[in-house]
């Protein structure tokens, strides 16, 4: 069994930080779940384009507003707490939050935390040995 807090991560190397966003790493591929969970926090006035090219994410809004672009369709979704949203077909997409949003995130396959995002905005598929 594994119990976690996110204080526990703070300024930890779990705890990744950019101008954009924070995301706290909670489970990750090293735990074998099979997912990894994050909580991740997008700072308001942001402009966010990821592309999870060898993932699929879900993204749950905790807290905060903001919407999503479906940068292959142009489709446009407002985004607010309890909403989710599934890149389930790798879509690229942007996300910007018009007030500071906290959202738990799941992948598949798990992240490492190794990943850094390219010049596309995509996280490498990295793996843990063994």
């Amino acid at each position: 069994m594994l119990v976690r807090t996110v204080n526990e991560i703070d300024d930890t190397d779990d705890d990744i930080k950019t101008e954009n966003w924070r995301s706290k790493r909670i489970v990750l591929a090293k735990e074998k779940a099979g997912f990894s969970v994050h909580e991740t926090t997008l700072y308001a006035g942001t402009v966010n384009e990821f592309w999870y090219a060898n993932h699929i994410e879900a993204v749950f809004v905790v807290e905060g507003e903001g919407q999503i672009t479906d940068l292959g369709t142009g489709e446009t979704h407002q985004l607010a707490p309890g909403s989710l949203y599934l890149l389930n077909d790798h879509d690229k997409h942007r996300v910007e939050p018009r007030t500071q949003m906290r959202t738990v995130c799941v992948f598949n396959p798990p992240v490492t935390g190794r990943e850094v995002h390219d010049e596309n905005g995509v996280y490498p598929l990295v793996t843990e040995e063994g």
